[in-house]
């Protein structure tokens, strides 16, 4: 069992890399699963979406909440996925709500232990592009969050220090995507040996 989660601002490649992943790992014979946060699906997602698009007007901290019990929602499911040997592969998990927390003047250490009781992850890759890179990337339909650069920049910075944890690696996402996929695939691969 492992999980492994996916961070970074929005279009640094997490859906892509996550993706490529998985399906690597199911090449290797690995039972595995994907999910992305926030599940707009879900009814406190459906809030979550309704905030960003306007809908909905939060303060900082239960938006943050919010996007905390979206993945407890899910809770159950991880479990029990972890449990029946599963690979578990997110595109965004916790270390999001303590970034984009923290770029909004918000208490990290409150936010990480806020989600204390969720599986956490084996593996976190930090995919680092530049705000300007994700605007760039996404013209058009952006949601608040993506349109503010002052935030991004915020936001990047606390996901680079949050690097610093053991089993994080930071990923330089401007790079072309093999080059991406080919140094998580390194950084899987030496996990799973270690088993």
């Amino acid at each position: 069992m492992m999980l492994i989660a996916f961070e970074g601002l929005d279009q640094s490649g997490k859906e892509t890399q996550a993706r490529r992943l998985a399906e690597w790992l199911v090449g290797l014979g690995r039972r595995v699963e994907t999910l992305s946060f926030p599940d707009y699906a879900t009814p406190i997602g459906r809030e979550i979406g309704a905030a960003l698009t306007g809908g909905r007007e939060f303060p900082p901290d239960v938006m943050q909440l919010l996007y905390v019990a979206n993945r407890y929602e899910w809770r159950p499911r991880l479990e029990q996925w972890l449990r029946e040997d599963t690979i578990v592969v997110c595109d965004r998990y916790i270390a999001s709500s303590v970034a984009y927390g923290e770029a909004h003047g918000l208490d990290g250490e409150w936010l990480d232990a806020a989600q204390r009781y969720l599986p956490r992850p084996d593996l976190t890759f930090v995919l680092d592009i530049a705000p300007e890179t994700a605007a760039a990337r996404k013209r058009t339909g952006r949601d608040r969050y993506e349109r503010d650069m002052a935030l991004l920049s915020r936001v990047r910075e606390s996901y680079r220090r949050q690097t610093s944890q053991p089993g994080w690696t930071l990923v330089d996402g401007e790079q072309p995507k093999d080059a991406i996929a080919a140094e998580i695939e390194r950084v899987v691969r030496e996990r799973l040996q270690r088993g």
